[in-house]
């Protein structure tokens, strides 16, 4: 199993300091999120200057972004990380897409399932010189003169993995990816009874071997060195969980598992009361959510929890605990946890 470093938000110059960091502690990957800053320049600025990592989007929004772009984007930043970058995307939701960037919304699934063949095919006149002549449902690319090719890369196509929660997506990645970013908001039972069987048509209706398809995800965490520190790692973990079960699309997880609290929650977040979410997800449900135990427990149930259903990892931390342990506890922690 590999373990992955998240970078915080903030801003891109802190990144290769961090990277280099990453390494040090044996940590696998250093990914990026597409929250308050930019993805691709905390990777720019951390890959050319740390070697035998690899780099990725954990992930950036796809639909904020013309594929053209992206392709232009990755290819860079694959230079710079000796091939070692991998491309996330996402969906997000369509107030964001619509309100926040200011895009299109439409279809998400069918639309992102031809967002990355666009990019596959631009990518494919780069490498091979071949015309681009890419014609889709909600993209068109068929002018790509000399001027404006990269050209090809020793590297060839970047992987390109997709984020989401329900079984299109998880089909989706079977079907034509690299890797899938399991959302955070999963429990055991979800992945076997859901996401992998999902996978596992995607991959057997395109002929290929599931193997091949990367399995990423976040895992919630309650730890601590202390019953004081888990039980406020517990608080803060019930208040994100709640969070996460208060939007619609994220319901199929509850009903897995005949939790009937998703408008609840939602109507609660529609008057504003955040603080009390929390108060609706019991211990029971954490378990379910979240990888419990004490700090010097926590790789191994890490790993014994999520073997042979993820293949690599980060630690989805919240509150200041991890913030405060050392670089020789979090070196043990990341070794234990392989």
């Amino acid at each position: 199993m590999k373990i992955d470093y998240v970078f915080a938000p903030t801003w891109p110059s802190a990144a290769a300091e961090e990277a280099a960091r990453a390494q040090r502690l044996g940590f696998d990957g250093f990914f990026t999120a597409d929250t308050g800053h930019e993805p691709f320049l905390p990777i720019a600025a951390a890959a050319g200057r740390v070697p035998d990592l690899d780099f990725g989007t954990a992930i950036a929004v796809a639909f904020a972004r013309s594929p053209m772009v992206t392709a232009m984007t990755a290819w860079d930043l694959s230079m710079l990380a000796r091939g070692r970058f991998l491309l996330g995307l996402g969906t997000q939701i369509k107030p964001h897409i619509t309100r926040r960037f200011s895009m299109e919304w439409s279809s998400p699934g069918p639309r992102l399932r031809e967002y990355i063949h666009a990019i596959r095919a631009i990518w494919n006149t780069w490498q091979s010189g071949a015309p681009l002549r890419f014609k889709g449902d909600y993209y068109e690319f068929t002018l790509m003169t000399p001027f404006f090719n990269p050209g090809p890369s020793e590297y060839g196509d970047v992987p390109v993995y997709i984020a989401g929660v329900g079984p299109y997506m998880a089909r989706l990645a079977g079907e034509i990816c690299d890797g899938y970013h399991v959302h955070p908001f999963h429990t055991v039972t979800y992945l076997r009874e859901v996401t992998l069987p999902a996978m596992q048509a995607g991959a057997d209706g395109a002929g290929r071997d599931l193997a091949s398809v990367e399995r990423a995800s976040l895992v919630f965490v309650v730890t601590g060195r202390s019953s004081a520190e888990m039980d406020a790692m517990r608080t803060a973990v019930k208040q994100q969980i709640a969070f996460y079960a208060s939007t619609p699309a994220y319901r199929p997880v509850l009903d897995v598992h005949g939790w009937d609290i998703q408008e609840t929650l939602n109507a609660m977040s529609k008057r504003g009361e955040w603080a009390a979410m929390g108060d609706v997800i019991t211990d029971d449900m954490v378990d379910e959510f979240a990888v419990v135990a004490p700090l010097d427990e926590l790789g191994p149930a890490i790993k014994e929890r999520y073997d042979g259903l993820l293949d690599r990892v980060g630690y989805y931390s919240l509150g200041d605990v991890m913030a405060g342990i050392s670089d020789d506890t979090w070196a043990e922690l990341v070794a234990s946890t392989k």
